[in-house]
């Protein structure tokens, strides 16, 4: 059997993928890690066959992870990525597993894994290549609301605005709060700027989405919103002149 090592930050999704495994008696589990930097000490001492590995972890990427392996072992990320680097998996022969991980699309994975021979791609290679793929350059499309090991994908055209409140960042879409795992920053950098404005230090608007400005109380600005609630959110005064012209006010 291959020997499989499994790396992800989240201690749920390495007991569910490692249940998974052992349920397939396909693989032996040679270990398992939360923390990238520990996986990749572990990496360098022993030989693995396949890595199911995490590609967005604090500290190391996966994409950094494998640009410092000694070792070649075939790799299957574990994603919660939305589509747009999916095909660069493929066409260079590494697999990926899109979260949540079912026990059908696994098997295959494994499929793939036996039937990989030599020579293997260049590992170091494929992940530069792979995190060009994600850069920020690349605007969202969709983004990944992780809770547990549960995973909702939202389009991000859908989503009315980005708030960040205590210390998390929230999606608001269908009339629900998602955390998502950016900061404000870098959902700035990575969304489209003819439909998103940074209106307030703490929101994000989808300016589509913007049904009306109109003063407030206090002399501020407010934008309401298409959705259903008819949501409200506050405009810092140095940002109202930008919005204004990006709604064509």
């Amino acid at each position: 059997m291959m020997r499989a090592y499994v790396v992800d930050d989240e201690q749920l999704a390495v007991e569910r993928l490692t249940r998974l495994l052992q349920a397939t008696g396909r693989v032996t589990i040679a270990g398992s890690a939360t923390d990238p930097v520990a996986a990749l000490d572990f990496l360098r001492a022993h030989a693995i066959d396949v890595l199911f590995l995490d590609i967005q972890m604090p500290g190391l990427t996966g994409f950094e992870l494998l640009e410092k392996l000694d070792r070649q072992p075939l790799v299957i990320f574990t994603t919660a990525f939305d589509r747009y680097a999916l095909n660069a998996f493929e066409a260079n022969s590494i697999d990926y597993l899109l979260k949540p991980i079912e026990p059908d699309r696994l098997d295959r994975a494994l499929d793939k894994a036996e039937r990989m021979s030599e020579p293997r791609p260049d590992l170091r290679a494929l992940a530069r290549e792979l995190a060009t793929h994600l850069a920020p350059g690349r605007k969202l499309e969709r983004i990944a609301s992780r809770v547990g090991e549960r995973t909702t994908v939202l389009d991000v055209a859908r989503i009315t605005h980005f708030v960040s409140k205590d210390k998390l960042t929230f999606a608001a879409a269908d009339g629900r709060e998602h955390v998502v795992d950016f900061t404000l920053a870098e959902l700035e950098e990575r969304l489209d700027p003819r439909r998103f404005a940074r209106i307030h230090r703490a929101t994000i608007v989808n300016i589509p989405l913007v049904q009306e400005l109109f003063p407030a109380v206090d002399g501020g600005m407010l934008v309401r919103l298409k959705d259903a609630g008819k949501t409200e959110l506050a405009v810092a005064r140095d940002r109202v002149r930008d919005l204004k012209e990006r709604l064509g006010i």
